[in-house]
């Protein structure tokens, strides 16, 4: 394995040497400059150490991104704790399941998540803590209680005069091996994978973004981080890498709807954008295609010697709606549609789309936009392997396999789907299928696994949804699928008992649709479902009557 230097003391390293630099802001609120940061991960190190936290516990940590949830997470891993990041959009029993399997002992909480969990169903946690003040709003041990009715005081003993740079010294990892934080790729225990990440392969996200943009972004640099920072897409390359750069961080910490995202863009200018294809897509057909698509212009595209003068016209104008200073787009969680991403390719727009994985934190393929090959998403990126599992990588499509330093370590409690998904060799086995031509591009045919890629990239789990479906009136057997970006449950109801109660079609019909709104009450936004579609037949069933789910999707 190459020399890994010590993540802990590249956090470390840029605090001091970006010292007086803006570091954090939350949109239209609040800025923390990299010396804030430091003080408040002192704190927060303080709290940790008098209420007994030790080396290795986890910290789970649930909220909308925010300056307060970074200094959180960093002051997590500087101290020597484990992080668990759990995304926002997970509903109470989602995230009490993932505290509980994380054996988390202190969970901090934004205000949205603070209303919606309840203790008593973590009775491990032996703390609450709110974002933004660090306040209590549980602690369960007097060390906890004591530490934050205290903390200023601790503070001010250990730095009588005042924190400087040369007090900032954090723990420093054993192995690049070392567990460094949790991140779940699902909410329910049954079928909850905690994928574990060393610090090696937050390193090597962090150094793959500097080979390949580290001529391009710069200390002092602005971006806007718009995906959960509980993803691993947006914590790696709209946080960390920029954090470890000096770069400034502006966190849109309302729901980033397509009004408040085009503000940001427009006065923060960032120099990079990273995004999913939705936000891009949203962007493109509200701002962009109601001034090209009209006859005029369609005129102007056809005309050879004006076409090129009129493509560059339009870029600017699609420059200018993403800020006017970026080099690149880097979209990546899930496929951009096929007539936005022409659209871009045209007008030579520097976009680019990238592939990923929880499981690689999360970077497998990547490459410049100059050298992109639209459809693609990539080559094997920096520190990382690619290949096919095809007699013909180049024609036939097989399963995705990557192997490198950006590899978890495996789920965490779950030896059994660990040896599924890492094999012998270290190839991690993707799940999706694909091609890799002579260059190394590679191309995503589909996915081999059930998972289904929410709007914003979320990971959705279908299974999760029949099984609460199949619980409610009247159902026998469901099966979601994904239709034009819309989640739609097929169902087979229970016709037995309809007749014995003298159903009419219309009255199953009723049954369903207040069965729809009853599901989508008990799950996330990204994973509710559009339409209950009522089937006639029993769904087709293997020999160990399995349903034969390849047919409906």
């Amino acid at each position: 394995m190459e020399q890994i230097p010590s993540f802990n003391s590249l956090i470390q390293k840029s605090i001091v040497d970006n010292w007086d630099r803006d570091a954090l802001t939350d949109y239209k609120g609040q800025t923390l400059q990299y010396h804030d940061v430091a003080r408040k991960i002192e704190k927060i190190h303080i709290l940790f150490e008098n209420s007994g936290i030790q080396k290795g516990d986890k910290i789970a940590l649930a909220g909308r991104n925010s300056s307060q949830w970074a200094v959180a997470f960093l002051a997590t891993l500087t101290y020597g704790a484990i992080a668990v990041p759990i995304l926002h959009e997970f509903n109470a029993e989602q995230i009490h399941n993932i505290v509980n399997h994380s054996e988390a002992r202190l969970l901090f909480v934004g205000d949205h998540v603070a209303t919606i969990i309840d203790p008593m169903q973590m009775p491990r946690l032996e703390g609450i803590i709110n974002n933004p003040d660090y306040s209590l709003m549980v602690s369960r041990t007097d060390k906890l209680t004591y530490a934050r009715e205290h903390l200023n005081e601790l503070y001010g003993k250990k730095f009588p005069k005042y924190f400087r740079k040369e007090h900032v010294s954090y723990y420093q990892e054993q192995s690049p091996d070392e567990l460094a934080l949790i991140n779940y790729t699902s909410g329910t225990t049954g079928f909850s994978k905690g994928v574990m990440l060393p610090y090696r392969a937050l390193w090597s996200n962090a150094d793959f973004a500097q080979h390949v943009l580290g001529k391009v972004i710069k200390p002092g640099d602005k971006v806007i981080s718009m995906l959960p920072m509980a993803h691993m897409y947006g914590m790696a390359f709209e946080f960390i890498y920029e954090f470890l750069r000096g770069c400034h961080v502006y966190y849109l910490n309302r729901v980033p709807s397509p009004a408040i995202i085009a503000q940001a863009l427009a006065e923060v200018k960032p120099v990079i954008i990273i995004a999913v294809p939705l936000i891009i897509e949203k962007i493109i057909r509200k701002k962009v295609f109601p001034k090209v698509q009209n006859n005029r212009m369609r005129l102007l595209l056809q005309m050879p010697v004006i076409s090129k003068k009129v493509r560059e016209m339009i870029c600017k104008e699609v420059l200018k709606a993403f800020g006017g200073n970026m080099y690149e787009v880097i979209i990546g969680g899930a496929a951009l549609n096929q007539e936005v991403e022409q659209f871009l390719k045209r007008i030579e727009f520097p976009y680019t789309v990238g592939y990923g994985a929880t499981e690689c934190a999360p970077i497998i393929g990547y490459e410049d936009w100059h050298n992109f090959v639209p459809g693609s998403c990539g080559k094997a990126a920096y520190h990382m392997e690619v290949k096919i599992d095809s007699p013909d990588p180049q024609n036939v499509p097989g399963e995705i396999l990557a192997r490198g330093l950006n590899v978890m370590l495996g789920y965490y409690k779950n030896d059994e789907a660990t040896r599924e998904t890492i094999d012998r060799d270290g190839w991690y086995h993707t799940g999706d299928l694909g091609t890799m031509d002579y260059a190394g591009n590679i191309f995503i045919n589909g996915r081999i696994k059930n998972m289904l890629l929410g709007p914003n990239g979320q990971n959705i789990y279908p299974e999760e949804i029949e099984d609460k479906l199949n619980s409610m009136t009247m159902v026998v057997e469901s099966v979601v699928v994904q239709r034009d970006n819309k989640l739609v449950a097929l169902v087979y109801p229970d016709y037995d008992e309809a007749k014995n109660m003298k159903f009419t079609d219309a009255d199953i019909r009723n049954v369903m649709d207040q069965n729809l709104n009853g599901l989508n009450a008990l799950i996330p936004a990204y994973e509710k479902v559009s339409e209950i579609e009522i089937r006639t037949e029993e769904f087709e069933k293997t020999p160990k009557r399995s349903i034969k789910r390849y047919l409906y999707t």
